[in-house]
């Protein structure tokens, strides 16, 4: 059995993860909107609902801001991420494939990242990617 091919892939801020963000705060406001104009709530309620609907998609948005970057490299038998200098040896798996945009999730010891990674950030190695993620590392 052959292993996948070694690739490297930048790893950057997720515009489909951000088009989630946005779509859940848009569905959200439509939500409490549509309920403001069927209910005649008291002030404090709709500041209430409100606030439920700003403030998580404040912490979402400041979240998909700081997206780690960096390259994930599989090498034929391992992974490592990389966002300086030092790689940080781990595995990757994928959490949600929708083909072009994959949900790995990274562990690295005690670490656990997420990383959105999409097939527009490097389209000529998307395929390797895919290959890697979803291959076995040989056993020592």
């Amino acid at each position: 059995m052959h292993s996948a091919p070694s690739v490297s892939y930048p790893v950057g801020r997720s515009r489909f993860a951000l088009l989630v963000v946005v779509v859940a705060w848009i569905a959200g406001a439509a939500g409490i909107a549509a309920w403001r104009l069927q209910v005649a709530a008291p002030p404090l309620q709709v500041a209430v609902a409100a606030a439920a609907l700003l403030v998580p998609g404040a912490i979402a948005l400041r979240a998909w801001a700081r997206s780690p970057h960096g390259t994930l490299s599989w090498n034929g038998e391992g992974w490592t991420w990389s966002a300086g200098a030092d790689g940080e040896p781990g595995s990757a798996q994928a959490v949600v494939d929708v083909q072009r945009v994959l949900l790995l999730r990274w562990h690295s010891g005690r670490t656990t990242r997420w990383f959105w990674v999409e097939r527009a950030m490097q389209p000529s190695r998307w395929d390797d990617l895919r290959r890697a993620v979803y291959s076995r590392a040989p056993k020592p």
